[in-house]
């Protein structure tokens, strides 16, 4: 099992945007350099291991800042949600930390055979990551 977490908000890969002359561009200004992040955490946390082969399992626990209407003075509300329902999708946030991942953890994302993964809110903005061979 490797484990490894990646500091700041996490970003979504969502769709790309067609610009002209066959070049496609992320919608998301912000996923390049996310995806960067991760891959670094990964690779820092792979060091001295060889990259996974067969069948691989991933958790994934996107952590978001709370807004300042969760608290008030006199600390965290009482019904203040631990998950975060809202915008950005799920999906998008998986795809692009398995894609930052591919090379790194395993040769490639269809490796992935199981994933659990969940977004609540929490102190600070992290990505919690764990990845198996599922063998």
């Amino acid at each position: 099992m490797i484990v490894f977490e990646v500091k700041g908000t996490p970003r979504p890969q969502g769709s790309k945007r067609y610009v002209g002359r066959g070049i496609m561009i992320e919608s998301s200004k912000y996923v390049a350099e996310w995806r960067s992040w991760v891959r670094f955490c990964a690779a820092s946390a792979f060091v001295g291991k060889n990259i996974l082969v067969g069948a691989v399992r991933v958790n994934v626990e996107f952590c978001f800042d709370r807004p300042k209407t969760h608290s008030t003075t006199k600390g965290l509300r009482l019904n203040a949600p631990t998950y975060k329902v809202s915008k950005p999708d799920i999906d998008k946030l998986l795809r692009a930390v398995l894609d930052a991942m591919t090379g790194v953890c395993f040769a490639d994302d269809s490796q992935v055979v199981a994933i659990y993964c969940t977004k609540k809110y929490s102190r600070a903005a992290v990505t919690k990551v764990e990845v198996f061979n599922f063998d």
